[in-house]
């Protein structure tokens, strides 16, 4: 049986490095600055090497020794994206982040990997174009076959609607994107999208915040926890139905910066339906004015634990951070792990079809 090796730059709390295992990779090292990503990475990827240091301080030879002489066959990455996300398509400043994808190419010259899997917003390719141009040419320039494109992660089974830019390279010939195997209507043989019904209908009652606490603490509760909310909320909720929006409460019931104003962006305050998939779950997903995160019927938001479910984390997944803030910053920066798994299986088939002339039966 053929090992293949993967490392995971900017791996947050290993949302990708769960789906590349899930894919078949061993996961040797990872490379992730911030200290809560960190620890919820580390408790649940004990055996990958974590290198919590800014990437810009990371060399190839310190990734090198968890390869201890083996070929690298994947280098993954999600170099932050906030720079080119359009949410901040109205700031005219540069954001010093979207320049770490250079580190990115940095690495990529030192170890030679086999394949590249590249994630990021769909804005890299307008707002972040020439930082993705010089990427292009760089890896062109070391001899590796390109495929890329912004691909909707429903149409790959993820309960969820969240649109990725998605880049797969190989020194063996081009790697072709993953063809679609959900759509809206389920026709031409596709399975239809997976729903929020699908991915958190069976869950127990969830318990506040507050009564987490009496009970042990969040991971007692396995963090099907949410926050308490104020009565003026709960009015608001019991006006809105199952994929509403703030646009079906009285005006009384509104927001100063709402009332009046049926305009603008419609998702707070709202809402997610039994039988669509969830809206792009975010770090604000258990807060009711950051998105349409409400339940579909329960007088609540989504717990932290519903709301890793709809990024398909696994149900026994360990979050280690210091606040509910934290945890759900780092379930929103993730890529949803069967995405991970489905891109990155493609690597490994165009990995094994490189090798397999060379290969007995009972190696491949």
């Amino acid at each position: 049986m053929i090992e293949l090796t993967a490392i995971d730059l900017f791996a947050g709390g290993g949302g990708l490095s769960e789906g590349l295992k899930q894919a078949g990779f061993n996961v040797l090292s990872a490379v992730e600055m911030d200290r809560n990503a960190a620890n919820t990475y580390q408790a649940n990827h004990p055996s990958t090497d974590l290198i919590s240091t800014d990437i810009r301080y990371v060399s190839a030879d310190t990734i090198k020794k968890s390869l201890r002489g083996r070929k690298l066959d994947l280098l993954a990455a999600c170099p932050p994206c906030q720079g080119f996300s359009s949410l901040t398509h109205s700031r005219k400043d540069e954001d010093p982040r979207n320049a770490l994808i250079g580190e990115v190419t940095r690495l990529i010259k030192d170890l030679a990997p086999q394949t590249i899997m590249i994630e990021n917003v769909p804005g890299i390719i307008s707002r972040g174009e020439k930082y993705l141009a010089s990427f292009l040419e760089e890896l062109s320039s070391m001899g590796y076959y390109i495929s890329y494109s912004v691909l909707q992660v429903a149409d790959y089974g993820v309960p969820q609607m969240r649109k990725r830019f998605v880049l797969l390279a190989s020194l063996s010939g081009k790697i072709d994107i993953p063809e679609k195997t959900h759509s809206l209507q389920g026709d031409k043989g596709l399975n239809g999208w997976k729903t929020v019904r699908d991915a958190i209908y069976n869950m127990p009652e969830s318990v506040t915040l507050d009564e987490c606490n009496l009970y042990g603490g969040l991971k007692a509760c396995n963090w099907h926890v949410t926050r308490s909310i104020s009565p003026l909320t709960k009015k608001r909720l019991e006006f809105i139905k199952p994929g509403g929006s703030r646009f079906e409460l009285p005006d009384h019931l509104r927001p100063k910066c709402h009332k009046g104003n049926n305009s603008g962006f419609s998702n707070v305050y709202g809402r997610m339906d039994w039988d669509k998939p969830s809206p792009t779950i975010t770090g604000g997903c258990t807060t009711l004015s950051k998105g349409r995160f409400g339940h579909p019927e329960k007088m609540r938001t989504i717990t932290i634990r519903e709301a890793a479910l709809l990024q398909t984390f696994p149900m026994n997944y360990i979050f280690d951070a210091s606040s509910v803030d934290d945890i759900c910053k780092i379930i929103g920066n993730a890529l949803p792990c069967l995405f991970a798994k489905k891109m990155a299986s493609a690597c490994r088939d165009n990995i094994i079809q490189s090798v397999t002339p060379m290969l007995s039966e009972s190696q491949i």
